[in-house]
């Protein structure tokens, strides 16, 4: 089972759109809110099922929803309710309570993979509001009866943009010119 998972699309769904294109075989999509009605609309658009969970940008009607598959449950939430600023172990938490092996989530538009305790942490960051510098991001899980495999990926890796790697090159080369104490 693939599935994409997208987060903090904010109504704009070019992007994701693309992606779904480009990868291909998608199963299932999470959205995991801002907006959740962003994730209905990728339904309509992509005919791929879509579970998608309220955000802080929504109305607080769906906060968090279990998807099944083949290795294990999966907890879908924004996260803007589990003080993601300090802390993933409250969100890890309820996922063992409910008895899922990980966790997607959004709400910092920071791309985050990680492994507390015993649950994957998955945050696809944003691809139409990324905060960590990229041009956005998403993610990718793999699910077999066997396995379970995940991936944040960038992007720019997928739809290389030339003219924005050199503006960045040039960026980066003007700044060590200007502001270096070694010239």
């Amino acid at each position: 089972m693939k599935i994409l998972v997208l987060s903090d699309t904010h109504g704009k769904l070019k992007k994701a759109i693309d992606v779904h294109e480009k990868i291909k075989n998608v199963d299932l999509i999470i959205h995991c809110g801002d907006y959740q009605k962003d994730g209905e609309l990728l339904e309509q658009l992509l005919d791929t099922p879509v579970v998608s969970v309220s955000g802080n940008c929504d109305e607080q009607r769906e906060l968090e929803k279990i998807v099944s598959t083949p290795y294990g449950d999966i907890l879908a939430v924004h996260g803007h309710l589990f003080g993601l600023d300090t802390d993933l172990a409250k969100m890890s938490y309820r996922a063992s309570e409910l008895n899922c092996i990980a966790v997607c989530f959004g709400h910092t538009h920071i791309p985050e993979y990680t492994l507390t305790g015993d649950i994957y942490m998955i945050n696809p960051g944003s691809l139409s509001l990324p905060r960590d510098g990229s041009n956005g991001s998403y993610a990718v899980i793999t699910s077999t009866e066997d396995d379970f495999y995940g991936a944040v990926v960038y992007y720019d890796t997928v739809f290389p943009n030339k003219k924005d790697s050199q503006a960045k090159a040039d960026s980066r080369l003007r700044n060590l010119l200007n502001y270096s104490d070694r010239f």
